[in-house]
């Protein structure tokens, strides 16, 4: 499920491209949206964070058809909710080139801790309105998510609390390059504007 490469096939069903060979060549939305335009890449972000929600939604299907206990569900539900997103960055029917993990990584977390998943939320859109960077974005909300999910929500649990920490982490790993460019005023601003499709 994480593998669907939704910007790859929609780039190529409907427009004749493959996103990855154009703007920053991320198979994300953020990227979807800068080449193809917000009716492109709209539901490319909302395929990418269902992916994400599908994934933990469905491991309480599997909990009642196997009778697992709950002592291990939690770690069930961590361990699908990684293996959702690692798909999504390296997919299988996309040549492992996917985008960085973070519309999925939101549908995990909408599925696992949804006031949190607001809360980070929140803070994204206003990074973004304030500076225009979605990676700058992307990595405060990452940076702030674990003290909100384990300090203000209590997701103390310790799988729970393994994977606040782990899932911050692989986000700002994920950007470790826009990190480098935010330093050195390189990084690309996004505006949501209507953008002409490319040409096939």
């Amino acid at each position: 499920m994480g593998s669907i490469p939704t910007a790859v096939w929609v780039g190529k069903i409907f427009f004749g491209i493959d996103v990855r060979e154009h703007g920053s060549g991320n198979a994300g939305a953020t990227n979807t949206i800068r080449v193809l335009g917000p009716g492109a890449g709209i539901p490319v972000f909302i395929i990418d964070v269902l992916k994400g929600f599908a994934a933990v939604e469905l491991t309480y299907l599997l909990r009642d058809n196997f009778g697992m206990h709950n002592e291990y569900f939690a770690m069930f539900k961590v361990i699908l909710s990684f293996i959702v997103v690692v798909g999504h960055v390296f997919p299988i029917f996309a040549g492992f080139r996917g985008g960085k993990g973070i519309s999925t990584s939101l549908g995990v977390v909408l599925a696992l801790f949804p006031y949190s998943a607001i809360v980070a939320t929140v803070i994204f859109i206003t990074m973004l309105i304030i500076f225009h960077y979605v990676s700058l974005g992307s990595i405060t909300a990452a940076v702030i998510f674990p003290f909100v999910n384990i300090f203000i929500f209590d997701a103390r649990e310790w799988a729970y609390l393994v994977f606040s920490i782990v899932i911050s982490l692989f986000v700002i790993i994920m950007h470790r390059k826009n990190i480098k460019r935010l330093l050195n005023h390189e990084e690309t601003k996004f505006f949501f504007k209507k953008k002409k499709p490319l040409a096939r």
